[in-house]
C-alpha cells in the first residue's frame, strides 16, 4: 500500500457497502481505502447524531498511521470538510464528490419530510434528470430497497466549523451531474462560501451520474487514486 489512507464517507441512505467497488479498485492500485459506516447509517442507530457521525469520520482519519485523503459524497461533503476542520494536521485533501459543504451553522441535511424520526429514501422523482440518468431500473430498485432512512438527528444536526486551518486544506471537487464550469461559476458566485475561501480547489469531470461509486467505480477509484 502507498500514500495516505482513503477515508469513504458516503451522503445519504447510503451505508460503508455503497463503497464496495471502489474500494475493490483501490486495493488494486496498491491504496488503502477505508470505507466508514456511519452512526445510523448501516448499524442500526436511529438515535444517532450528526456529532456521532462526525466523530465516526474522525476515528477513521486518527487510526490511520500518517494523513487522510477524506472523501465525502453528497450531503457528507460537509462531513468531509467538517473533518478538515476538526483534524486540519490530519487531513492531507479533501474530496468533494458532487456536492459542496455547507457553512457554519447551516442544517446538515434538512431536505426531505421526516417519518417517525428518519429522514427516508424519498423515490426517485426528486433526482429526475442527470441525477439518476445513468440508473437502469434494476440499479433504481436495488438502490431503493438498500437505502437507510437518516436519523432526524442528523438530517436537521446544526454544522459547526470552528478552525480556519480547513481553508490550507486541499480541496478536489469531483464533478458528476454537473460540469467543472458549472462548479467554478457558483464558487466564483459566492454560492459555495466555504470553497470560495479555500486556498487550493481542483476540479475533475467525471461521466456518470450523481452516484459514481455505484455507476463508474473503476474510473472514481483511477480519480481517488491519483489526488
Amino acid at each position: 500500500m502507498t500514500g495516505e489512507q482513503i477515508v469513504l464517507v458516503g451522503g445519504l441512505w447510503l451505508d460503508a457497502s455503497a463503497w464496495s467497488g471502489v474500494a475493490a479498485e483501490l486495493t488494486e492500485r496498491g491504496r488503502h481505502a477505508v470505507p466508514v459506516t456511519l452512526p445510523g447509517q448501516g448499524d442500526g442507530r436511529t438515535s444517532a447524531t450528526l456529532a456521532d457521525q462526525v466523530d465516526a469520520v474522525l476515528a477513521a482519519v486518527d487510526a490511520g498511521p500518517g494523513g487522510s485523503v477524506v472523501v465525502g459524497h453528497s450531503a457528507a461533503c460537509t462531513l468531509a470538510w467538517m473533518a478538515a476542520d476538526a483534524r486540519p494536521g490530519r487531513v492531507t485533501r479533501v474530496v468533494l464528490i458532487g456536492g459542496f459543504p455547507w457553512g457554519d451553522g447551516r442544517p446538515y441535511a434538512d431536505l426531505f419530510p421526516i417519518v417517525d424520526g428518519v429522514m427516508p429514501f424519498p423515490g426517485w422523482e426528486p433526482f429526475d434528470g442527470a441525477d439518476a440518468a445513468d440508473l437502469d431500473e434494476p440499479a433504481r430498485q436495488a438502490f431503493a430497497a438498500a437505502a437507510v432512512p437518516v436519523p432526524v438527528g442528523v438530517a436537521r444536526g446544526v454544522v459547526r466549523l470552528t478552525d480556519e486551518r480547513r481553508f490550507d486544506v486541499p480541496v478536489v471537487v469531483v464533478c458528476p451531474e454537473f460540469t467543472p464550469a458549472q462548479a467554478r461559476e457558483w464558487i466564483a458566485a459566492g454560492d459555495v462560501p466555504e470553497l470560495a475561501r479555500a486556498r487550493h480547489v481542483d476540479l475533475v469531470d467525471i461521466d456518470s451520474g450523481h452516484w459514481p461509486m455505484i455507476t463508474r467505480p473503476a474510473e472514481l477509484a483511477a480519480i481517488l487514486a491519483t489526488v
